[in-house]
């Protein structure tokens, strides 16, 4: 069983999903930071400075200050504006992918099809060069 695992977490797709993964945690952290760092203070100046970060509804029916004042006190929230920077950094992640997905696809060579050096036969469907005339395994005239 031993065995079986390792063979199993050593194959080359494991080790390039373990990377992808890895990968994907750290740009995870670069897109959290954009957004909460540089898009949602932007967006703040447009939205009348509203903090996304302090958007809650709290379920007692109490009116808090903050986030962390209704948290202190205990009661459980709603927050949906954790949602919406949730939302966007969704978003911007799709966006980012779909750029980068774009550019290496434009970085790929287009692979040109060879033109095809066989062809079969149409009596025996033996595989037989392009220019034959005369099929080498039936004797038929092409």
């Amino acid at each position: 069983m031993l065995k079986e695992f390792k063979d199993f977490a050593l194959r080359g797709n494991m080790i390039d999903m373990a990377v992808g993964i890895i990968i994907g945690g750290a740009f995870n952290g670069i897109v959290n930071s954009l957004v909460n760092d540089v898009i949602m203070p932007t967006l703040s100046i447009f939205t009348g400075k509203i903090d996304f970060s302090n958007l809650f509804v709290a379920l007692d029916g109490n009116k808090y200050e903050s986030l962390q004042a209704a948290k202190d006190a205990g009661v459980a929230t709603l927050n949906y504006g954790s949602f919406i920077s949730g939302v966007l950094n969704f978003l911007i992640m799709a966006f980012l992918v779909f750029i980068i997905v774009r550019w290496i696809n434009r970085l790929r060579k287009p692979t040109i099809a060879k033109a095809p050096t066989t062809k079969k036969c149409p009596y025996c469907y033996s595989e037989i060069h392009i220019e034959a005339t005369k099929c080498p395994h039936c004797i038929s005239e092409l």
